[in-house]
């Protein structure tokens, strides 16, 4: 699974649980919710962003981005309005919808602000672990064989016994 459609479901589901409280109570959803209201909601938007991380999307796609921050809203308002007994219930007022409209215009914006950083961020450390794991150059050094002691005597013997004429003896 590619790195950024993990970060992309995790944002997504932790994005739309929060931001479904918000709205909700924004558009006059009554009281804050109950803590069974918030463990299900919790889990309620895990799903949504394990099921938008499970999808690949080759680019980085709004109308994936919002649909799936659009289902995570419904999710999440279905959530606090069946846990809870709420006032309004189900039904949506123009408020309440335009609220999570607006919420899912706020998160899509966000949700696309941190896959940007998250590239970078990959970006930046993938240059970084190159260049510290990378070997460097062997350093090979030239070795050659220079003689610290010169034998005067040996290259005189060995000049002199090249100086004599060579070929057969001559005839006396």
């Amino acid at each position: 699974m590619p790195v950024l459609a993990q970060v992309r479901g995790a944002a997504v589901g932790s994005v739309s649980g929060a931001v479904s409280i918000a709205a909700h109570g924004v558009a006059g959803g009554g009281m804050p919710p109950s803590q069974s209201a918030v463990v299900l909601l919790l889990a309620a938007c895990a799903g949504v962003g394990a099921a938008v991380a499970a999808v690949t999307v080759r680019d980085r796609n709004w109308v994936f981005l919002l649909a799936a921050l659009t289902a995570g809203q419904v999710v999440g308002h279905t959530t606090l309005s069946v846990v809870d007994d709420h006032a309004h219930g189900l039904e949506l007022s123009p408020a309440m919808i335009a609220a999570h409209l607006a919420a899912v215009a706020v998160s899509a914006a966000a949700v696309r602000a941190v896959e940007g950083a998250c590239l970078h961020v990959l970006g930046a450390f993938t240059r970084v672990m190159l260049v510290l794991v990378s070997v460097p150059p062997a350093q090979t050094v030239v070795w050659s064989a220079t003689p610290l002691y010169r034998a005067t005597l040996s290259l005189w013997l060995l000049a002199g016994a090249a100086a004599g004429t060579r070929g057969p003896p001559t005839a006396a």
